[in-house]
């Protein structure tokens, strides 16, 4: 699948990330922007990856479980969650739906094609080490 002309999946680790591994080309290049937005802001902003699960109590069929992508953690004390999609499949849209019904409190953040197009207009994969262009 290409979106902007990426190649939005290609999994694998990443040595510029510490070895993580990362399920996609926008998924690690977004854990990339979020380490360059904490040189920028001199103000760390910590994330994890993949690093919890929500369940979906009395769901016997279908999406039971979400694992959001990126766990932010704000500077205001508040946590995100951060899902990055390049495009949305059906179990995707389910599991989203669920979320904001069993989970009403946690605050899910889509960051997707619109998201990407915007940063590329302003120039930041240039700034940013390692951005993965694919081709």
């Amino acid at each position: 699948m290409a979106v902007l002309g990426i190649p939005v999946a290609k999994g694998g680790k990443r040595a510029d990330l510490g070895g993580q591994y990362f399920r996609s080309r926008w998924e690690a290049n977004y854990a990339r922007y979020l380490t360059w937005l904490s040189a920028q802001i001199g103000d760390p902003v910590k994330w994890e990856y993949e690093q919890e699960t929500f369940a979906f109590k009395n769901i016997k069929k279908g999406v039971r479980f979400y694992t959001p992508d990126f766990k932010v953690y704000c500077a205001d004390g508040s946590v995100e969650y951060h899902e990055v999609k390049g495009w949305q499949h059906p179990e995707g849209e389910t599991a989203l739906k669920r979320m904001a019904k069993y989970h009403p409190a946690v605050k899910i953040v889509l960051i997707d094609r619109d998201w990407f197009r915007t940063i590329r207009r302003q120039g930041v994969p240039a700034m940013i080490t390692g951005w993965e262009e694919g081709g």
